[in-house]
């Protein structure tokens, strides 16, 4: 792990809110001690989920989007350190492992205009070598039964994600995405807005559910690979659920499962999904933040979800005042996640309450 960067106890320190008669998260969660390596740590550490942050947006430069995306681990890991420890979540369950080091990399997208062709081949070229690093931190902490919660960044993650886990797995895994886009555009160089279609071409990623899909946002060459594919490819959109009323949004997340939970998968969260959140892709229409919250409590139940990734949250682009904002919502599905985890159910989707 040569390109991670350490969170110390003195930086969690550093951003923990001390209060006479209460203990915060960031008094109980865990670093890596100064001189130890971090994977002989990690499997002797009792802490399940390991939390790490990709500070980047070069993969949404690289897909004609605003950056901003790479400010979303430090307003994240801030709120997480201040959420309250006590009987529903605690915080000596996660090991704060720290940011993989993309500083090179966002340095050299300064001066990449995204608009000129050799400027987009580099940017996808950074994409890729991001991409390694991601696979390569996921491979080693899924090999230790270790649950990674990655803050990004852009959602091209998500196919370092994928591919990491796959190949500690032994075998292509599922996913879920909550996202207003499919992110399964053509192969036409890295960026975020096609990591699943090259985790699926490349045969990291078996079945692939989006939920909550824009119909205005989806292409007919993805609508038809899907129709195509729809053994192994699936969706739902948001406007047959909430606009037109055709389907029900509690009904649709068991389909989903039924589709995917059988067999390991990745729990992929679009934060530019949500209304006024800001993000490259910011909405005004589309799912509650506490429908995904409840979405993600749903899906951390099963035994077979693997990874949760947060992404695509920019504390830059929303109001300089409330900039906390994101990374607060970013610790409440963090605790939503791991409080329905740790309960351990048995991944069969007809026996589960909605």
């Amino acid at each position: 792990m040569d390109k991670l960067i350490p969170f110390t106890s003195t930086d969690l320190g550093k951003i923990t809110n001390h209060r006479n008669g209460e203990i915060k998260f960031g008094e109980k969660m865990i670093t890596v001690p100064k001189g130890v390596d971090p994977l002989e740590f990690l499997a002797t550490c009792d802490a399940k989920y390991v939390v790490f942050g990709i500070p980047e947006d070069i993969g949404i430069r690289a897909n004609y989007g605003r950056p901003g995306a790479a400010s979303a681990w430090k307003s994240a890991i801030k709120s997480i350190a201040n959420i309250q420890h006590n009987r529903f979540c605690k915080g000596n369950q996660i090991v704060i492992l720290g940011t993989i080091d993309v500083t090179n990399e966002m340095a050299e997208v300064t001066n990449l205009d995204f608009n000129d062709i050799d400027d987009r081949s580099k940017l996808s070229q950074l994409v890729e070598a991001i991409d390694k690093e991601v696979s390569h931190i996921i491979f080693h902490i899924i090999k230790l039964g270790k649950t990674p919660i990655v803050i990004g960044g852009g959602q091209n993650n998500a196919y370092g994600n994928i591919k990491g886990t796959a190949l500690a797995n032994g075998k292509p895994i599922n996913a879920i995405n909550f996202d207003a886009h499919s992110d399964f555009r053509i192969l036409e160089g890295r960026h975020n807005g096609n990591a699943f279609s090259y985790a699926f071409e490349e045969g990291f990623l078996k079945k692939y559910f989006v939920f909550g899909l824009h119909e205005n946002h989806v292409t007919k060459s993805v609508l038809d690979s899907f129709k195509k594919l729809e053994d192994r490819l699936q969706y739902v959109t948001y406007d047959s659920i909430r606009i037109r009323k055709e389907k029900d949004f509690e009904e649709e997340m068991l389909q989903a499962s039924e589709f995917i939970t059988q067999e390991p998968f990745g729990l992929e969260i679009d934060l530019g999904a949500i209304p006024n959140i800001a993000s490259s892709t910011m909405t005004l229409t589309g799912f509650s933040i506490e429908e995904l919250r409840h979405f993600v409590s749903y899906f951390g139940q099963f035994k077979n979800a693997t990874y949760l990734h947060l992404c695509e949250g920019a504390p830059e682009l929303g109001e300089e005042k409330n900039d906390h904002l994101i990374g607060k919502i970013i610790g409440h599905l963090i605790t939503d996640f791991i409080k329905s985890n740790n309960e351990k159910i048995i991944p069969q989707p007809e026996e589960l309450p909605i």
